[in-house]
């Protein structure tokens, strides 16, 4: 898609349930590697992105079935998967590179293409594979693809991260969940998203706590359980409805989202004049064309 067209004005008005967050959806889909057991995800994103995930754990061995009537997922992964994720996969997506750390974890190999998916530039994954590093694993790259293996099994550590990268935080985080002994990640990334597949992990059997603002306890665990999870609703798309109906002085109800998550944008819109009214997974707004001037 070159451009979109919008035509207008008209103001928003109603009300819009939101989706299940792609960017939380991505790393859970990856962790769901570390189990055979079955796996139910909830509020689930029907996305270029997610289906193209779907696609990698397919290619590796899970089977996974979509009920568009439930918008929900189930996956079961076999006893021995393909430990492969091929390039033709994982160039149109970044998180593919998601798929290394729970394949080391849980076979102790892994060959993964090198990812793509990301129209501001190359993005390095020198941090993910010096971190994996440390949990025991050597590594080469060669014609594009990462060759991983681990001789023993993973072994935890403490790992602090030069530079704070969502990424490397949720390969980690993945990766030594299955670790033995404990790991101490510091500097890690701390999106609602980073801790939505922390979530995740101890729900399907992950041993995993925050222990300060950045810096994650994980104690290894030798299986995982059967369980059924649902994706935290996407904030990108909540936020860019409170933005759409603030500039067109409209009136919407925006359901299925805690407004924590994104109570940052909503003091700005307050501070730029917009009403807005908070309530259990709901926000309302409404615009004005009185906008403020503020410092931002």
């Amino acid at each position: 898609m070159d451009k979109l067209e919008v035509f207008g004005a008209r103001k928003l008005k109603g009300s819009v349930h939101i989706s299940g967050s792609k960017n939380a959806a991505l790393p859970i889909l990856a962790a769901t590697i570390l189990s055979n057991k079955k796996i139910i995800l909830d509020n689930f994103p029907n996305l270029k992105d997610t289906k193209t995930m779907i696609k990698l754990l397919e290619s590796i061995g899970s089977v996974i079935k979509y009920s568009k009537k439930k918008n929900s997922i189930t996956i079961q992964n076999k006893n021995k998967i393909k430990a492969f994720a091929s390039y033709n996969l994982v160039k149109t997506m970044r998180a593919g590179i998601l798929v290394l750390g729970p394949m080391l974890a849980r076979y102790g190999r892994a060959k993964v293409s090198t990812p793509g998916g990301c129209s501001i530039g190359i993005r390095p994954i020198d941090i993910h594979l010096k971190a994996l590093a440390k949990l025991g694993i050597n590594y080469k790259i060669v014609d594009g693809y990462v060759y991983a293996y681990s001789k023993k099994k993973l072994k935890g550590t403490k790992i602090k991260f030069p530079k704070i990268s969502v990424g490397a935080t949720e390969n980690l985080i993945i990766a030594s969940s299955m670790a033995e002994g404990t790991t101490i990640l510091s500097n890690c990334a701390i999106e609602p998203e980073i801790k939505d597949l922390v979530n995740f992990v101890n729900c399907i059997g992950g041993k995993i706590k925050w222990i300060g603002k950045r810096t994650i306890k994980i104690i290894g665990v030798k299986s995982f359980n059967e369980a059924k999870y649902k994706i935290m609703p996407d904030r990108i798309e909540a936020g860019t409805y409170l933005i759409a109906a603030a500039v067109t002085e409209g009136n919407l109800k925006i359901l299925g989202i805690d407004p924590k998550i994104i109570k940052t944008e909503i003091d700005i819109l307050r501070k730029l004049g917009m009403k807005i009214k908070l309530e259990n997974q709901q926000i309302n707004i409404q615009g004005t064309n009185d906008i403020k001037n503020i410092n931002l």
